[in-house]
């Protein structure tokens, strides 16, 4: 086997050689060695300009600066000069303290996450960017992994792949795994630690409304201040048709110190109940903080149900950032009992790539209340 191997390798390499010696035997059969050796006799001296090696130098590397310029044109050609990729990585330490999963009850769970991200952006006319995110993850999460909303599965795996482009001077996205509110503007300051409704202000299901398969959203920015949007989004490429489609409006205003934005979704249930819900949050800056809230309200087979959220953010303690917020676990009916979950967490940047993140976390449950307490260390390059 190792012999034959010592065979192939050399008809790999046989061709490239005689390659690169054809050239040189070119030039040596023009130059005529045997002439050549007759211009040191003494008997005759000839100009050595008849032969002139160094035309024939130049030939030859004339080919191998050819052969370089072709073999740097293909290099550049094999991945586009518009695309550009960014890497992140995310991982989690930390335990939760109560009725932690449905199949341990109650108890102190510690896990370790983690999830890796890769995101690929190419543009083909200066204005449009092709988008595409790939993930994975711990093969499964823990309960604080799952809290904190980690990609799970070793596999890297495409979550999302986008095209946004310019429609007159709105804003245009189309693509698979992508959300109707991807054109849509919020008016919230604060950044949440846990992927709970803190993550969406309180505003998930409207102005942070996310999709079915795929969707298309569009957008226009004013240059008052305001922004309108609108999108639709269903499970299978059958938009509006008979399957559950997702509809979405936006409209919002805001400037350095104060926002305010408003959403509508209703979701047809396709052969089941209509939703519709509404989305309210707004924020104001002070001169040590800002304040963030949230509202929600929905309906279905006439039920309502209502959330709410509000967050504190002060962008400046010591070399970070500290954010405290409270917000209702969902959207609860009237006769129906309120659970809220309560969280605080500093965000501190060791440097442009990396970030560390400490965090506590409180949720009522129907059992015992969940305590979570974790660090977060986030990489980007």
């Amino acid at each position: 086997m190792r012999q034959f191997m010592k065979l192939f390798k050399s008809l790999l390499v046989a061709p490239a050689t005689l390659g690169l010696l054809a050239p040189m035997t070119a030039t040596a059969n023009e130059l005529n060695l045997k002439d050549v050796s007759g211009y040191s006799s003494s008997e005759e001296v000839r100009n050595i300009s008849e032969f002139n090696p160094a035309e024939e130098l130049a030939v030859t590397n004339s080919r191998v600066d050819g052969l370089e310029a072709r073999l740097n044109n293909f290099e550049a050609g094999s991945f586009s000069e518009t695309t550009t990729a960014s890497f992140s990585v995310d991982a989690v330490l930390g335990a939760i303290d109560g009725n932690a999963s449905a199949t341990t009850g109650q108890g102190e769970e510690t896990g370790f996450d983690f999830q890796f991200n890769i995101g690929l952006s190419t543009s083909f006319t200066g204005e449009d960017s092709l988008d595409i995110a790939i993930d994975n993850g711990s093969a499964t999460a823990s309960p604080i992994g799952a809290k904190m909303g980690f990609d799970t599965g070793t596999s890297l795996v495409v979550d999302g792949v986008t095209y946004s482009f310019p429609v007159g001077g709105a804003t245009m996205v189309v693509g698979d795994a992508t959300d109707v509110s991807a054109t849509y503007t919020g008016a919230c300051t604060y950044s949440a630690f846990t992927d709970t409704t803190l993550d969406d202000c309180g505003t998930g299901n409207s102005i942070g409304a996310g999709g079915k398969g795929v969707a298309a959203s569009l957008g226009y920015a004013f240059d008052s201040g305001f922004s309108i949007a609108g999108g639709i989004s269903s499970p299978t490429t059958e938009i509006v048709g008979d399957d559950a489609d997702l509809y979405g409006l936006n409209v919002a205003y805001s400037t350095d110190s104060y926002g305010v934005a408003v959403g509508y979704a209703m979701d047809d249930g396709g052969t089941g109940a209509e939703t519709t819900t509404w989305g309210l949050n707004g924020f104001y800056t002070f001169d040590l903080a800002s304040l963030s809230v949230g509202y929600e309200t929905s309906e279905t087979g006439g039920t309502d149900s209502s959330g709410y959220f509000v967050g504190l953010s002060f962008p400046e303690v010591g070399p970070g950032s500290v954010n405290v917020g409270a917000a209702t676990t969902g959207l609860f009916a009237d006769s129906v009992t309120e659970y809220l979950i309560y969280e605080a967490s500093y965000s501190y940047p060791v440097n442009d790539a990396m970030t560390i993140t400490p965090g506590i976390f409180i949720e009522e449950t129907a059992g015992d209340d969940l305590t979570g307490v974790a660090v977060k260390t986030s990489f980007s390059f």
